[in-house]
């Protein structure tokens, strides 16, 4: 399987022990996932947005850019002094695997943990939702739960994984920015095996 910036999987990254600190604090999550969604935003957005002091946020914004999580929008500034974010090309993020040990055992767990706290919110947001749709009250596909169970080998499960990595990249690449119906999805994908 080929490797890519130290990642298990094309396109992933194994996150370094400065990456994990910055992200294991859930302020700094919150950061990146509002740059996410918004593309770009300067850090007075930002402060605005998730109602923290502006001279706070901007610590946090040099610390997620020293890790290399984000990086500054030149391109989206309106002159010089004026300095805009957004998030690093990276297309995925790895903890850590058997080849690449996680580097950052504590900061790990604790991002490990805001993960978890976000998926839980995700499902806790979808399952109303869900009996809207379900039940015709509203039409729109805002989400989705879906549960699958394949027998397959952990080589072919990789497969699968590396496969499912390339079309989200091939979307985001051929996504139109301007498009007046776009939204920011957040998708888990959640898979164990029967031995855990």
């Amino acid at each position: 399987m080929a490797e890519e910036a130290g990642g298990s999987h094309s396109g992933t990254q194994v996150m370094t022990s400065a990456m994990l600190k910055a992200v294991a604090n859930p302020l700094r999550r919150r950061i990146t996932t509002a740059l996410i969604r918004r593309g770009h935003a300067r850090a007075a957005d930002l402060a605005a947005e998730l109602e923290v002091p502006a001279n706070t946020l901007s610590f946090h914004l040099r610390s997620l850019a020293k890790a290399g999580l984000i990086e500054e929008a030149p391109e989206h500034a309106r002159d010089r002094r004026d300095r805009v974010w957004k998030t690093a090309e990276i297309h995925a993020l790895e903890l850590g695997s058997p080849e690449h040990p996680m580097e950052d055992e504590v900061a790990g767990v604790a991002f490990m943990r805001l993960i978890a706290e976000e998926h839980n919110d995700l499902i806790g947001r979808l399952m109303p939702w869900s009996l809207e749709y379900t039940q015709g009250r509203d039409p729109v596909m805002r989400g989705t739960f879906q549960q699958r169970h394949v027998r397959l080998t952990r080589a072919e499960f990789e497969q699968v994984l590396e496969r499912i990595a390339q079309v989200f990249i091939e979307a985001e690449q051929a996504h139109d920015d301007d498009a007046p119906d776009s939204h920011h999805w957040q998708v888990d994908l959640v898979a164990a095996d029967d031995t855990i």
